[in-house]
């Protein structure tokens, strides 16, 4: 019988600072319920350091019966994750949404759609990073991230190394990131780091940025800036 890892032998947890919001104004109590009800049985597994401090691999063949797997960083509200898991049954997405007021809007939705390919992590995504296996995932979504407008906190920012190369790591050679935002700054930013995480971007002319994607749901966030005036742009990129 093999002897259990000494705490020498365990990885040693990184420190990672945390930037943004967690909760928001007092939940309704119908969200209250969603997620004393809902949320653990859609958990994608083990994923906090306080249940998995040896950062064992999810066995994501198990949790989607072996489906490709896409993942959705910062689902805000959820209607763009519901949206994709109703059109793409053949596919299990993982959400990651540290926002808990935004976790429980997702689960409302998920509820009223009746979807179940999906599963939700309420937290940070580079715990789910962590825990990832390499190259395990097909489609990864980046829209309307926080922009971070000051530039002494660009390196907030999830196109930043911090965070693009474990997204690299777990995503299989081919796979396609989507990245949309409304904010110039954040484009500049996306266009040098992106590519020097091992992606290429795919744009051809300027249709393929001005143009949302064919399966497209435009998102509350993205409602907003139209209304104020701000230009989305949807930037496409391939894993090397």
């Amino acid at each position: 019988m093999s002897e259990p890892p000494s705490e020498t032998d365990m990885p040693r947890r990184e420190w990672r600072n945390f930037y943004g919001r967690r909760h928001g104004k007092t939940l309704r109590e119908r969200h209250r319920n969603y997620l004393d009800s809902d949320l653990a049985a859609l958990s994608p597994g083990p994923v906090g350091w306080d249940v998995n401090p040896e950062r064992h691999p999810l066995d994501l063949a198990s949790l989607f019966g072996g489906r490709e797997v896409w993942l959705e960083i910062g689902f805000g509200g959820g209607e763009h994750m519901v949206h994709q898991a109703g059109r793409n049954p053949g596919v299990g997405i993982i959400g990651c949404e540290p926002y808990i007021n935004g976790v429980a809007m997702l689960l409302g939705k998920i509820r009223a759609a009746g979807v179940e390919n999906v599963a939700v992590h309420p937290g940070d995504v580079r715990d789910l990073f962590d825990v990832l296996p390499g190259a395990s995932i097909a489609r990864a979504f980046l829209l309307y991230p926080d922009p971070w407008p000051k530039k002494r906190h660009h390196r907030r920012r999830f196109v930043t190394p911090d965070f693009l190369e474990p997204l690299a790591r777990v995503m299989r050679p081919g796979a396609e990131l989507r990245v949309a935002t409304d904010i110039p700054d954040y484009v500049r930013q996306t266009l040098i780091e992106v590519p020097k995480a091992g992606f290429d971007w795919l744009a051809e002319g300027p249709g393929d940025w001005r143009q949302p994607w064919g399966d497209w749901l435009s998102t509350r966030y993205e409602q907003k800036a139209l209304r104020e005036g701000r230009v989305p742009q949807y930037l496409t990129f391939r894993r090397r």
